[in-house]
């Protein structure tokens, strides 16, 4: 087989990320390139167009946008105030109480929005000025901050478990949301672990105990946001509608919430809220459409073939062969945002681990795991710079601070790749 297309394909790629190319047209033009050396120039663009195109044309994608949009009713509804008073009177009497504040109320705040750059920009915002008002380290404030939000990637609804379940070609959508549930929980527990050992040994603050009914008023002031979980989920796994129906369903109750029973958002914000949310999602579907442009060029090329006979020799059995993935993976991460390397790498790795009997459900959670390392790591990682951005703390420190935890995230990693069942357990259950 001819390793040269994917030798220009590759090189095109990094060449133009490396001229400051936004990615998503780094994607396209690498495609564009590649192909030129295949057919004439009028039939690579018009390949690459319609591919752009096609790739767009799913139903399924429609999701998308209104889980952006019910993100950004979230984020600007008051959700992020109740969901941390919430967190702060079940866990902030705990050793490092406001690091467990901040974890619970980060992944609670992420699985109702589905977006970590929400949950750091809503949670962080709050939390980080209170955490240095208590004598926490700004830096330590930020990296737990930024580590947790990823957790919103993994626990639903999750617009990148979306974008796998399309890129797999055939992935259930409802199996991969409820599989982020045991994989999600178990990073922000491990998170919950370092982060109380770091405030422990830093001898941090705690919070007073709060009484039993100061948690239930703060668990029923919280219960209209938490809802929306159930409503989603409980839908999607019941049968009642598909995850794009559950996208509108999520506008509709979050703008419900917002505008009329928290009354956080007047009615005269919401165009802008549109506007940002068409902003969010022209960029996303423009990542998406050049990436499945891209894939299909690695498809014409036989380029996952190739990967697949280099993953033989170089790994042979089951084991070293994810050990291999997840090393590739998270060096991915560091230098490529997350959905156009779902939608590049999962074409030219799935084929490589299902003949050695790795559920692609189970592939998509391990994969997302390890792209969500590389958004807390520099130097592409949004998260992070996004969290740097919010707490006001210097890249070098909160990188510094990122480490501990990227042992437990790392952790988290390890063990589920190699106990499926706790990607597994759930969607067999529950039989979807």
């Amino acid at each position: 087989m001819d390793p040269a297309p994917a030798l220009v394909l590759l090189g095109a790629f990094v060449a133009l990320l490396a001229l400051g190319a936004p990615i998503g047209v780094g994607v396209g033009l690498s495609s564009f390139v590649a192909l030129c050396f295949s057919m004439s120039f009028d039939t690579a663009a018009v390949t690459v167009a319609q591919r752009i195109a096609t790739g767009l044309d799913r139903f399924t994608l429609l999701a998308i946008p209104f889980f952006i949009l019910s993100g950004q009713l979230m984020n600007r509804g008051g959700i992020a105030k109740r969901l941390v008073d919430f967190a702060r009177a079940l866990v902030g009497m705990l050793p490092g109480g406001l690091a467990f504040v901040n974890i619970v109320a980060g992944m609670l705040f992420g699985a109702i929005s589905g977006s970590a750059a929400a949950a750091v920009a809503a949670v962080g915002g709050f939390m980080i000025p209170r955490m240095t008002e208590r004598g926490y380290d700004r830096s330590f404030a930020a990296a737990v901050n930024v580590a947790s939000a990823t957790t919103s990637l993994v626990i639903p609804p999750s617009n990148i478990l979306i974008v796998y379940a399309l890129a797999s070609g055939g992935a259930s959508i409802a199996a991969l949301f409820v599989a982020g549930y045991l994989p999600g929980l178990l990073v922000g527990a491990l998170l919950m672990v370092v982060a109380g050992t770091i405030a422990t040994r830093r001898g941090y603050p705690v919070d007073a105990h709060s009484s039993f009914g100061e948690i239930v008023r703060r668990f029923l002031a919280a219960v209209p946001s938490l809802f929306l979980v159930v409503l989603v989920m409980g839908g999607i796994v019941f049968g009642y509608f598909t995850a794009t129906e559950a996208g509108a369903i999520a506008v509709l109750y979050s703008a419900v919430l917002a505008i009329l029973v928290y009354r956080e958002v007047a009615l005269d914000e919401v165009p802008g809220i549109l506007v940002e949310a068409s902003l969010t999602t022209a960029i996303v579907l423009f990542l998406i459409g050049t990436s499945m442009a891209f894939s299909w060029v690695l498809a014409y090329e036989r380029i996952p073939e190739l990967v697949g006979e280099l993953f033989g020799l170089l790994a042979g059995s089951r084991v070293a062969t994810l050990v291999l993935i997840n090393f590739v993976l998270l060096a991915v991460g560091t230098v490529l945002d997350m959905t156009p390397a779902v939608l590049i790498f999962t074409p030219m790795l799935l084929p490589v681990v299902q003949p050695l009997g790795v559920d692609p459900v189970h592939f998509g959670i391990v994969m997302v795991l390890n792209l969500c390392i590389g958004l807390c790591t520099p130097p592409v990682g949004s998260v992070l710079f996004l969290g740097c951005t919010v707490s006001g703390a210097p890249l070098t420190e909160v990188s510094r601070a990122l480490v501990p935890l990227y042992l437990a995230m790392i952790a988290a990693l390890v063990l589920v790749t190699f106990l499926p069942e706790l990607a597994l357990a759930l969607p067999r259950w529950l039989g979807v």
